[in-house]
């Protein structure tokens, strides 16, 4: 049987992997009774742990949320996947979090075990961090709020300026935060538009209070990152391009950011999206394999100069 301090860290652990707990499978796990179960409980609730307890089948022990913070329990990984967070965390374009994540690393590195601060230190004198890059920062009450509204299914009132510097007042249901590029985005529905829309998180300027409550939509295209990898991966390029590559897509897909679609076990179709077609040539060289460009006639043309130069490169 577990000592008593033993037995209550063994138990809160349980309790932290956030699911309901009769008391019968926590005296089972602990090995005592149902008794003591509840009184190590009580035990918790006066260290300031949020225990609540429902009666019946269905019933039982369930950690919750209160109004302060209590001590946490990590496994090894956990410990290691946070310290490691914390140190990466403050070069990322969210303005305001690297005075705290040094504070809260700093906590964490004294009471980690000696094992566990040794393999966080030998990877942060391994890494390198790199100063963010330049552009613009979310304030992280923003994103907090943003991530609220989405959680309680709330609609979001805000201003809204777009790349050409327009502005405009939006009333949008939203979706999901998502990063990507060193850019965080809202995807959202916009009410009036009665559309789904992508916005920039620091373009935005919330205002109060928050819409109506909505039924959350089904996600465009079936999946966020579909939806996403369409509109901001392909569709806002100018440059479209097609290319019939002799290869099975399960080799193509992954290792391009493109749509890949099979056209028989041996050959599939690569639709491209860039800023030029120079660099459309660059990814189909890199690819290593026959292609065909199907579309557009400027595409083969470029690519024929291409041709030509580098064979005279060769010759000379």
């Amino acid at each position: 049987m577990l000592e008593t301090s033993a037995r209550l860290l063994r138990l809160l652990s349980l309790l932290q992997m956030h699911r309901d707990w009769s008391g019968t499978e926590l005296a089972e796990r602990l090995d005592v009774t149902t008794r003591t179960v509840r009184r190590d409980v009580d035990r918790l609730r006066e260290l300031g742990y949020p225990i609540s307890a429902a009666k019946g089948v269905t019933g039982g022990y369930r950690l919750g949320a209160g109004s302060t913070l209590p001590p946490l329990l990590l496994d090894d990984e956990e410990a290691v996947a946070v310290a490691v967070g914390l140190h990466t965390g403050a070069t990322g374009p969210v303005a305001g979090i690297e005075e705290a994540s040094a504070r809260a690393l700093s906590k964490m590195e004294q009471v980690l075990p000696a094992r566990l601060r040794h393999r966080v230190g030998t990877l942060a004198e391994a890494m390198v961090a790199m100063p963010p890059r330049p552009g613009p920062t979310v304030d992280p009450a923003g994103l907090t709020s943003i991530s609220a509204a989405i959680r309680a299914a709330e609609a979001l009132r805000f201003d809204y300026v777009d790349h050409h510097g327009t502005g405009s007042r939006r009333a949008v249901e939203p979706h999901r935060l998502v990063f990507w590029g060193h850019r965080w985005y809202l995807v959202g529905w916009d009410v009036d538009r009665t559309d789904w829309r992508t916005f920039r998180v620091d373009r935005i300027r919330l205002r109060t209070p928050n819409g109506p409550r909505f039924t959350p939509r089904r996600p465009p295209d079936g999946d966020v990152t579909v939806y996403l990898r369409r509109t901001m991966g392909f569709e806002m390029w100018a440059y479209r391009s097609r290319l019939k590559v002799h290869a099975p897509a399960s080799e193509i897909a992954g290792r391009i950011d493109g749509i890949v679609s099979p056209i028989d076990d041996r050959t599939c179709l690569l639709e491209l999206a860039s800023d030029s077609y120079a660099a459309v040539a660059f990814v189909a060289a890199i690819l290593d394999v026959d292609f065909e460009v199907e579309s557009p006639p400027e595409l083969a043309r470029h690519v024929r100069r291409l041709a030509q130069r580098f064979t005279e490169a060769t010759t000379r």
